[in-house]
C-alpha cells in the first residue's frame, strides 16, 4: 500500500490525484520542495470542507462565486439602479408639469386621478357583451382603458367647446361632436361592421 501511494507522488511530494480545486499562486517564494517558485495556498472553500468547518445547511459557496451567478447579480443591481434613476427622472418631470399647471388644470388633473369606473359595473358589461366570465385582471385592464377613452373624449369635447367660443361645462352637443371627430380620425373603433357588396 505504501508503494502504491509513493508511486503516485511526484518530485515535489504532491500526489497526482486531487479531490479539491487546484491551488492558487500567491506570489514568489519557496515551495515545500525547496526550489524557488510560487507558494501555493489552498482556496478557503476547499480548506473549510477538508477541515470540517462548513455545515451542511450552508449553501455551496462555489455556486455563489460562479461567473454566471455574479453576472446575474450584477445585472439585477444594474436594473434596480436604472429603474431608480428612471423613477427619479419621472418624478422630477411630473413635479415640473404639475407646477406649470393653472388652478383649473390642476383641479381637473386631480379629479382625473381620483376618478375610476366601478369594477363590478365594468365586469357586468364585459360579461354581458362576451357571454363568458372574466378574471379580475381583465376587469382592471378594461376599466383603465375605459378611463383613458373617456379622457380623450372629454379632452376633444373641451377643444370643441373652445372652438365654438362657448364656456364649460360641457354639454351633450360638445360630446357628440367630439365623438364624431374622433371617429373621423379613426380613433374610435367601428361598432357596426360596414356592409360590403361584391356586385
Amino acid at each position: 500500500m505504501d508503494k502504491a501511494s509513493t508511486s503516485r507522488t511526484n518530485k515535489s511530494g504532491d500526489t497526482g490525484v486531487c479531490d479539491h480545486p487546484p491551488a492558487t499562486p500567491t506570489g514568489p517564494g519557496d515551495s515545500d520542495s525547496g526550489t524557488p517558485g510560487h507558494q501555493f495556498e489552498q482556496p478557503k472553500e476547499a480548506s473549510d470542507k477538508q477541515g470540517g468547518l462548513g455545515s451542511q445547511d450552508d449553501p455551496d459557496p462555489r455556486e455563489d462565486s460562479s461567473p454566471a451567478a455574479k453576472r446575474r447579480k450584477r445585472n439585477t443591481k444594474a436594473k434596480k439602479n436604472k429603474k431608480r434613476k428612471v423613477d427619479e427622472v419621472e418624478v422630477q418631470k411630473m413635479k415640473l408639469l404639475v407646477s406649470s399647471l393653472s388652478e383649473e388644470q390642476l383641479n381637473r388633473y386631480e379629479m382625473y386621478g381620483r376618478s375610476a369606473f366601478r369594477r363590478e359595473a365594468v365586469k357586468r358589461v364585459i360579461q354581458r357583451a362576451s357571454g363568458t366570465t372574466v378574471s379580475q385582471k381583465v376587469v382592471i385592464a378594461m376599466s383603465g382603458l375605459a378611463k383613458v377613452f373617456v379622457g380623450e373624449v372629454v379632452e376633444e369635447a373641451l377643444d370643441v367647446c373652445q372652438r365654438w367660443r362657448e364656456t364649460p361645462p360641457l354639454q351633450p352637443k360638445h360630446l357628440r361632436e367630439a365623438v364624431r371627430r374622433l371617429s373621423s380620425k379613426g380613433q374610435i373603433p367601428v361598432t357596426k361592421p360596414k356592409k360590403v357588396s361584391f356586385f
